[in-house]
């Protein structure tokens, strides 16, 4: 696309935004229906499927920019977009809520909590990788990507068998959460598609097909914008983590939304954490692609990233504890902070460049 001109590389970018939009949300409604066919729903596989499919744009930018060894745009897209897709939180807490009540105190559960846990987790792990010498890498693989991958098993693993029981009264939920249990949005959704006489194979051919428009439109947003927001001046860091972050998490918003309507609020939270913590496993297949270690090359605008992120997690995960009741401007108090921070984090992203 270098030879393209710069009209034609953002009328390409914007065209690729429409597409992640529509088939996110195609990707979304089929995965839930066939999470649910299949009795995957609360099961293991169930969320490494959904974790994998909300995230397909993430998945394509990253192998093309490993591909092309534009590390610090695969960097930037994953770290920044831990941050971006916490923030959308923000919006489904001022747009999606229609009680008088704030995101987190009608979806507080200590489930949620250990999901936002992991999400720190890994994202502390980044810190420690990024301090790791390059000549570590050995058949393709660091030591710090690994790890991640493990820790991301496992802590779904602890996470499943928590959806299970806690030894906690209502098994860790609030007293007043919200009515319906957890993954009603897939129950609506599966029943909506059975009314319309959508059958099993119908919905696994619209996510195959969505799922792999999805990875063409991911790796052509990468190209063109990288290109075209270059030109602008845009650093790889810059760029990866707030235009090309926000544009790749189109479907989070409108599925998150999705389920607030429904009253799953629950599920809306869990399915942003669950992207979240399944974002860094993405480091491995761009350290096995590129052939280089890509922790140990992270600059200190990823590293701040990284704390960004962590510290937006850390405010929701005290905001279900707590579950403030009050509202401003339609949000919460941890929503009100969350924005702030963001923006204030921006604000210092730009000063390091």
């Amino acid at each position: 696309m270098s030879g393209l001109p710069s009209w034609l590389l953002l009328l390409i970018f914007l065209a690729s935004a429409v597409v992640i939009w529509v088939s996110g949300v195609k990707l979304s409604d089929t995965t839930d229906v066939l999470a649910e066919r299949l009795h995957l729903g609360s099961a293991l596989g169930g969320l490494v499927l959904l974790a994998v499919a909300t995230n397909l744009p993430e998945i394509a930018i990253t192998v093309s920019a490993a591909l092309s060894h534009h590390l610090d745009v695969a960097v930037g897209n994953i770290l920044g977009g831990i941050a971006v897709q916490t923030v959308v939180l923000v919006a489904l807490d001022a747009f999606g809520i229609r009680a008088r009540k704030p995101l987190t105190y009608q979806a507080a559960s200590l489930v949620l909590v250990l999901e936002g846990a992991l999400v720190v987790a890994v994202l502390l792990i980044v810190v420690a990788g990024s301090q790791l010498p390059a000549s570590l890498l050995t058949a393709r693989l660091t030591p710090d990507v690994v790890i991640i991958a493990v820790v991301w098993v496992i802590g779904l693993l602890l996470i499943n068998r928590a959806s299970g029981h806690l030894p906690w009264s209502d098994s860790g939920d609030a007293p007043d959460t919200q009515p319906e249990a957890r993954g009603t949005r897939r129950t609506k959704k599966e029943a909506a598609a059975t009314k319309k006489g959508m059958s099993t194979g119908r919905a696994a051919v619209v996510f195959a097909v969505s799922a792999l428009a999805t990875l063409v439109a991911g790796v052509t947003i990468e190209r063109s914008g990288e290109r075209f927001f270059g030109n602008l001046g845009l650093s790889g860091i810059l760029f990866g983590s707030t235009v090309l972050a926000i544009a790749t998490s189109l479907p989070e918003l409108s599925t998150g939304i999705t389920s607030t309507r429904m009253g799953d609020y629950q599920l809306a939270i869990g399915d942003i954490f669950g992207g979240n913590a399944f974002l860094p496993v993405l480091f491995l297949p761009a350290t096995v692609l590129a052939g280089d270690a890509v922790l140990p090359a992270a600059g200190r605008s990823d590293i701040y990233l990284t704390a960004l992120g962590a510290l937006l997690t850390v405010i929701y995960m005290a905001g279900l504890i707590f579950r403030p009741a009050k509202q401003i401007a339609r949000m919460g108090v941890d929503s009100i902070v969350v924005l702030f921070v963001y923006l204030l984090g921006i604000v210092g992203l730009i000063v390091l460049q």
